[in-house]
């Protein structure tokens, strides 16, 4: 994200795939950001070959004929030799439960994959806390780059502790509380972030030109994360922002527009930027309702197995269309700029998405702890997996905001350069270019 967005908004969400039981899925968090980042996707997809197996700690695994069984005796021995050394000469005590969780995550961790991972009980029902709209938090939108793990603030919501703590987009989050930031997952990091409402969590941010590090002790309360905003910008062209794709998104998208068309809209800008994601039936909810018939996009796993998401005839949106998006524009909202790419059904302004192509799947296990895989890539309507590549713009245009920055304001989008070209684009095009 490019600076300057200090007064546009909070968490972190992933698409993911949860298996309440080996046979029904259940909804609930990744982290997204952002991202915090993460509601847990309602998706029948992304891994069939998990449905007919069964797993518990301790047991072996199989799936559609593929087994696992790596401990053998030799590294039960092995394991047990290293715990007996640990127990011995290590300078502090340590829970033998402690050293068996770690063996789990280290397990996810050979993977090499920064999206996979082990959650113990705790983690996993701290997780699933973001399956509500509501938490107490900060308000501050997290994402975490899977290379560096570096983590910085990409939204501040208006009203929030994390606004009135003086938090601004682009921070760089440092330490929480004790932790190192850049230790652990992000969907992990952001469950000591949140706690008891009134409480503080202490951070350590640093700020670009600004300061090295500084402190900032937050205090925690109930956040209402609004997914979906809408404006008019003028007399025909209205203004959606998509902060994520979370449960309620597909009713709030289509009862915004309904809104906005009853003030005259006959033009429509949708905001992406800074939008890390969410549930895969939330965007294709909302892509339904936009496009005419057709593919949306696609789940292929590794053997093959393909799920569609496709849009009915019953209704599409027959508006000129502009999509903003940006570096942090992630996943769900790389789902939605691609179909709009593909059927060539408005114009992307702004600058190259993230580029996370691939699903996760959420798992609870029979201890209740659970686990967190990559089990799938997703495919535009034409067939492109843009992991690692992410989406460009029809129209490349970096952010700048054209107006001062004032303590306590709401963001002015008329002072957005992208917005305005968006609206300059939308203002050269009649109300019938994408029939």
């Amino acid at each position: 994200m490019e600076q300057g967005q200090e007064d546009r908004e909070d968490f972190r969400k992933t698409d993911t795939v949860v298996f309440k039981s080996d046979h029904q899925f259940s909804k609930g968090f990744f982290s997204g950001v952002a991202f915090m980042i993460c509601v847990l996707a309602l998706l029948a997809a992304a891994a069939v070959f998990w449905l007919h197996g069964r797993i518990s700690p301790g047991g072996s695994a199989s799936y559609e004929g593929v087994s696992a069984n790596i401990v053998d005796s030799s590294v039960r021995a092995k394991i047990n030799d290293l715990t007996a050394l640990i127990k011995a000469y290590y300078y502090e005590d340590v829970e033998e439960e402690d050293l068996t969780e770690g063996l789990y995550k280290g397990l996810f961790a050979s993977l090499g994959d920064p999206y996979s991972a082990y959650y113990t009980e705790e983690e996993y029902e701290e997780m699933m806390i973001s399956a509500s709209a509501q938490y107490n938090g900060i308000g501050a939108v997290l994402q975490q780059d899977p290379k560096t793990m570096r983590v910085k603030i990409v939204k501040v919501y208006d009203g929030t502790p994390a606004q009135q703590a003086g938090l601004k987009a682009e921070d760089t989050v440092v330490m929480v509380e004790e932790i190192d930031a850049r230790s652990m997952e992000l969907s992990e990091l952001v469950t000591h972030i949140r706690g008891k409402e009134n409480s503080k969590v202490r951070l350590i941010i640093t700020r670009e030109g600004e300061f090295e590090e500084r402190e900032f002790k937050v205090k925690r309360a109930q956040v209402d994360v609004p997914t979906v905003e809408g404006m008019m910008m003028d007399d025909t062209i209205g203004l959606i922002i998509i902060n994520e794709f979370g449960k309620a998104t597909g009713e709030d998208f289509k009862q915004t527009v309904q809104q906005l068309q009853e003030e005259g809209m006959k033009k429509l800008i949708v905001d992406l930027r800074d939008n890390p994601g969410g549930m895969l039936e939330s965007v294709t909810e909302v892509m339904d309702y936009i496009l005419p018939e057709g593919l949306i996009v696609y789940i292929e796993d590794k053997y093959g197995n393909r799920q569609e998401e496709t849009s009915d005839a019953e209704h599409y949106l027959d508006l000129p269309l502009a999509v903003l998006i940006n570096g942090n524009s992630a996943s769900c909202s790389e789902i939605f700029a691609g179909a709009i790419r593909d059927y060539d059904y408005g114009i992307l302004i702004g600058t190259t998405t993230f580029g996370k192509g691939v699903v996760q799947t959420v798992r609870p296990l029979a201890d209740n702890s659970a686990i967190k895989l990559t089990t799938a890539k997703y495919f535009t309507p034409k067939g492109e997996n843009i992991h690692g590549t992410g989406i460009a713009p029809d129209i490349e245009l970096k952010y700048k905001y054209t107006g001062k920055i004032k303590a306590g304001a709401s963001y002015d989008y008329t002072k957005d350069n992208q917005v305005k070209r968006a609206m300059k684009e939308l203002k050269k095009m009649d109300e019938t270019y994408f029939d």
